[in-house]
């Protein structure tokens, strides 16, 4: 096989697959099948309309014989009108009749049936025919239709004569015949018609796709603002093109967030490291007494620390964010766990001029992973001390109910503002930036509370006023939290 052709068949295999040739080959397949069968049906109607025409032409013909032989065996003329006039009388469909006695000699016949059917091959036919009625050929190629029946002779039937009528059917075959040419005609024509009107409506259809692929062609992580215009799509293709344009939606808001996490991280990063190469490069500058090399290592050992927790939140964030992220769970007094949250924060609460209280309503047994938990709660109430004037007050409560554990943080400290509040569980997010830099804030606080409670299946609520102070919401289903009462 050639290169060239080996490329034809390569091409037309891969064309095959396209949608538009399934569409067109669809479309072309299902109007063959709806014209074979609608022609074929009306070839049937139009066979078994000819046929029944046919029978009840020559039930007529043999019933009037019969009765003429039965009322009045002995009336020659009216026998000899109706066997050997009758037929000349009707131009437009030939019969014969011929009448035999018991003993199959001739009685009566129509003129002319000798010359047009072979007698005697009618008889032998008649003879070996299983049915009462069959087909042949006449001398000069007509078709007959012959039907055999005995006619009981006068009213008592002591004898019987045998009757037999032909029927010239040539006509009707004609029929039949141009009608197999017209449909094959027709079948020839839709073989090439069809499949060119089904590729056209194919591709009419296809186009708004195509379309569709040429935006996505154009869309790259540097070009995300293109968007598919639904007007004028059909109802599917619309309903396809708005989901696309959400996806890109959320495609554009992921990248622009993953930008300014990129760009964040690199800042928070970056203030630290420069801190440790300031304080050093200031040390080395020139001799220093060890009180001073002791100052800088403490400033450096500071800011190490500093970015140690850094890495370590962000690793938590990666992992949270893992499908495969397991939690350790173990039956949990939710008591004890914000009383030991509470003890732990009372000294920095105290230093700050805050009081620090925990509150349940009852004693809580809840299927948690401890450790998580109170890293979110620890992040709450270190937020919520640093964010809370001297005098305030940060209450812990938890409590349950039929459908969920709730626990929750409040404070009356300085509040978030409303246009801030949709922003606050956004990575390196902080509403006072320079607050944050003094208490050492990286802004991923609130994020990974909210990754604890994803995780734990639940979900963190946060409602505040400015002036007024902040209370979150810690909120774990009971299906995964598996509380109990003690």
């Amino acid at each position: 096989m050639s290169r060239r052709l080996r490329d034809r068949f390569t091409t037309l295999a891969r064309y095959a697959e396209t949608l538009a040739f399934r569409l067109a080959a669809g479309y072309a397949l299902a109007g063959l099948a709806f014209i074979v069968l609608a022609t074929a049906s009306l070839y049937l109607v139009l066979l078994s309309q000819l046929e029944q025409s046919t029978s009840l032409f020559i039930g007529d013909k043999l019933n009037v014989v019969r009765t003429l032989l039965r009322d009045r065996p002995s009336d020659w003329d009216a026998l000899r009108e109706e066997i050997q006039l009758e037929t000349s009388a009707r131009s437009y469909q030939r019969f014969y009749i011929r009448l035999l006695d018991p003993h199959r000699s001739l009685l009566l016949s129509t003129p002319g049936m000798a010359d047009q059917l072979d007698l005697s091959q009618l008889s032998a036919q008649a003879l070996k025919s299983n049915s009462s009625d069959f087909e042949m050929r006449g001398r000069h190629g007509q078709h007959f239709r012959v039907a055999t029946a005995l006619a009981p002779v006068g009213r008592d039937g002591t004898s019987s004569d045998i009757l037999q009528v032909a029927v010239d059917i040539s006509k009707e075959k004609e029929i039949l015949a141009r009608y197999r040419r017209w449909f094959w005609s027709i079948l020839l024509a839709a073989c090439v018609f069809l499949p060119l009107v089904g590729f056209r409506i194919a591709r009419q259809g296809i186009r708004p796709v195509e379309a569709m692929a040429a935006t996505a062609r154009r869309i790259s992580s540097s070009n995300l603002r293109e968007r598919i215009r639904p007007e004028g799509y059909p109802f599917e293709l619309a309903s396809l093109a708005a989901t696309f344009n959400n996806m890109l939606d959320r495609l554009e808001e992921s990248f622009e967030q993953i930008s300014r996490f990129s760009a964040d991280i690199a800042h928070d990063l970056r203030t630290p490291v420069n801190n440790i190469r300031g304080e050093a490069e200031v040390a080395l500058a020139r001799a220093r007494t060890v009180e001073e090399y002791r100052d800088v290592l403490g400033s450096c050992l500071e800011e190490a620390v500093r970015l140690s927790n850094l890495i370590g939140d962000l690793l938590f964030l990666a992992r949270a964010e893992s499908p495969l992220a397991l939690l350790r769970r173990e039956p949990t007094n939710v008591a004890e766990l914000i009383a030991r949250v509470r003890e732990y924060y009372e000294a920095s609460a105290c230093d700050a001029g805050v009081s620090l209280s925990a509150s349940s309503d009852e004693p809580v047994i809840a299927a948690l992973d401890q450790s998580l938990i109170q890293r979110a709660l620890s992040n709450l109430v270190s937020n919520a001390v640093a964010h809370t004037p001297a005098g305030g007050s940060i209450l812990m409560t938890a409590k349950a109910n039929s459908s969920a554990l709730q626990i929750e943080v409040s404070d009356t400290g300085l509040g978030i503002p409303a246009e801030a509040l949709p922003r606050v569980f956004d990575r390196f997010f902080r509403v006072d930036t320079s607050r944050s830099r003094i208490f050492g804030g990286t802004g991923l606080g609130l994020a990974i509370v909210q990754s604890i409670a994803q995780l734990h299946g639940g979900q963190v609520h946060i409602a505040s006023k400015l002036g007024q102070g902040t209370r979150v919401t810690l909120s774990l289903p009971l299906s995964v939290a598996n509380m109990t009462n003690s």
